[in-house]
């Protein structure tokens, strides 16, 4: 058992220094031009890796053009106005020509909204909003993986043919999802109430979990371990960050709403 728990450690541990670098810059140069410009690399690498897994194959330079103008569209509307005219764009030209697949869209919904979003939970709540998010996902990832290990139990997604993703059990998800609302709502609290806290830590926590599994579902519609290999043995951007693109768009909403 331990020895499957130190065999994946490391994945956690890059996973964390990756975001924690990212955190430390924001926090020091408290820039969001720089925010945005990182952001916006690591959006192109994901589009790029995203397209593959929906597609098997590299993006058109239209996608480029189109993702980059996105991107672009982003920092100047602080909203994700932008990633919809682009699909417009991809829908009007299928509809016209006949030509292109609905697949071809995906990634820009997928991750390119919570990319947008990361950028604007970070202008509308301060750069403590992504420490809280860090915080949520990345404990909720870990203990449920600890939990899963030391506790065993059934696996939390089955289906009729293989699991989804069969290092998480239902216990360890129950185990990571305690853990994660219990401090979170702690970090929570530089942002909002106390209650509030506690609902959102736990709802973002529970979507991390799902943004976990769906990009494993990708990879596995893909026939593929990683989705890519910037990170050498430890995959790509996706899938070092595949909980926090539920999380993010669900803890961006939330607050959202109790802001109005």
């Amino acid at each position: 058992m331990l020895e499957n728990i130190k065999s994946l450690e490391p994945k956690r541990i890059y996973t964390a220094s990756f975001m924690l670098v990212f955190v430390i810059l924001a926090v020091i140069f408290h820039s969001p031009l720089l925010v945005w410009s990182i952001l916006g690399i690591a959006f192109l690498i994901g589009f790029y890796e995203a397209f593959k897994l929906y597609n098997q194959t590299t993006p058109h330079p239209l996608h480029w053009i189109l993702a980059v103008c996105v991107w672009c569209g982003s920092g100047f509307y602080e909203s994700t106005l932008s990633a919809f005219i682009a699909l417009v764009i991809l829908g009007a030209y299928k509809g016209y020509t006949k030509r292109g697949r609905l697949e071809q869209m995906m990634p820009f919904i997928y991750p390119t909204i919570p990319f947008i979003l990361f950028y604007m939970l970070y202008l509308e709540n301060s750069i403590h909003a992504i420490i809280w998010l860090l915080f949520i996902v990345g404990l909720t990832d870990t203990f449920a993986f600890v939990g899963g290990k030391m506790l065993g139990g059934k696996i939390f997604a089955n289906s009729a043919f293989c699991p989804t993703s069969p290092n998480k059990t239902k216990e360890g998800v129950l185990v990571g999802t305690l853990v994660s609302t219990l401090v979170g709502t702690l970090v929570g609290l530089g942002v909002c109430g106390f209650f509030a806290s506690l609902l959102l830590t736990f709802m973002t926590s529970i979507a991390s979990i799902f943004g976990d599994l769906y990009e494993s579902s990708l990879k596995r519609s893909a026939d593929v371990k990683d989705s890519g290999n910037i990170f050498p043995g430890h995959g790509g951007i996706l899938d070092r960050l595949d909980g926090y693109f539920f999380a993010v768009v669900i803890l961006y909403a939330l607050l959202r709403c109790i802001e109005l």
